[in-house]
């Protein structure tokens, strides 16, 4: 497969192969043909002997990757064409490839990594960054489900801190992301291009990225994580929110308010996607994410939470329903695509 776009960098440095988010502006997010050209170069280097590891970085101060093109997805369901349903496939089979990668790959984080940003990295054995980062998955904000294998990272995080990020779409600096296993290594940006230089000359993966590993802030949830279990590791959406509510904190009051703002149909499809997960693979994940995708895509929660975040901005998304209570059966968004799997 050859798939060139403006937008990525991929250069073989000696023993390297180097992939470069090169869309500044747009905070380096995903369009469909960056997609493919990342899946191109990692397809060859994965062939190609004289590539002993892969490392990936995002362009300019602000992202390492925003997330995926979700307005062109959007545009895409208006228009009554199925490139939206096409995006997500290949972003999800990117996942894939990544998540099985033969030869190690590193992600150098820094800013702002969300949802389609965390599918290219966090599937990686290595995931370096720095005192910058500003990770989510924020998609119940726009009535859509975490995806880009998320499901699968998410469900295996200690303390239902998983559970907790996919269904408020908190974010969480290096400190929260390293104890909860997002993060393999703390490190500062300045030495990213020293340990480029390293692994292009050949040294050993592991022990050019423990020369550049710093030790770690204290996570800003560090004093939330017991009570973060106890709330989230109740059964269903209304549990947690009860237990939010007993609690009485000033985080579990902030919590629940930000919970209650969410597209209630995202709520209930993300806390059975996240238990589903749990007894899933990388793949499994995926799969069952662009079911929920597929469905959701057409539905009117996605395309008001999009309208509401990124189009006209005024921040006040009109769910339907507007409350757990009318959200009925879920089973269907669950079910086989048949001829249409990803897999």
């Amino acid at each position: 497969m050859t798939a060139n776009d403006p937008h990525v960098e991929a250069e073989k440095r000696g023993a390297l192969g180097l992939l470069t988010l090169n869309r500044p502006a747009a905070l380096n997010a995903l369009t469909h043909g960056m997609i493919n050209a990342l899946e191109a170069a990692l397809t060859a280097w994965a062939a190609d002997d004289a590539i002993k590891v892969v490392a990936i970085r995002g362009s300019g101060t602000r992202a390492f990757c925003a997330g995926g093109d979700i307005r062109a997805v959007q545009q895409a369901v208006a228009a009554g064409t199925d490139e939206g349903a096409k995006l997500l496939r290949d972003e999800y089979h990117l996942n894939a490839l990544i998540g099985s990668y033969p030869k190690p790959y590193v992600a150098l984080l820094h800013g702002i990594t969300m949802g389609g940003g965390a599918g290219v990295s966090v599937h990686g054995c290595y995931r370096l960054a720095d005192a910058t980062l500003d990770f989510a998955m924020p998609e119940t904000l726009i009535g859509f489900i975490p995806d880009v294998g998320s499901s699968f990272f998410l469900s295996r995080m200690p303390g239902a801190f998983g559970m907790y990020l996919a269904l408020t779409g908190s974010r969480i600096g290096l400190g929260d992301a390293l104890a909860v296993g997002l993060v393999t290594h703390a490190v500062v940006r300045e030495d990213f291009d020293g340990l480029l230089d390293g692994l292009a000359a050949g040294r050993v993966v592991e022990d050019a990225v423990r020369a550049v590993a710093r030790k770690a802030p204290e996570g800003a949830l560090t004093a939330q994580r017991r009570r973060i279990e106890t709330v989230f590791s109740a059964a269903s959406v209304e549990a947690i929110l009860e237990r939010l509510d007993r609690d009485g904190s000033d985080f579990a009051r902030d919590t629940a308010q930000a919970i209650r703002s969410r597209s209630p149909i995202s709520l209930k499809l993300v806390c059975r996607q996240m238990r589903e997960a749990k007894n899933l693979g990388l793949k499994q994940c995926l799969a069952m994410e662009y079911r929920l995708a597929s469905r959701v895509l057409g539905g009117h929660d996605f395309r008001e939470g999009v309208r509401a975040a990124l189009i006209d901005k005024d921040r006040n998304p009109q769910w339907q329903p507007s409350a757990l209570a009318g959200v009925g059966d879920i089973d269907a968004y669950f079910a086989s695509l048949n001829e249409n799997e990803l897999f």
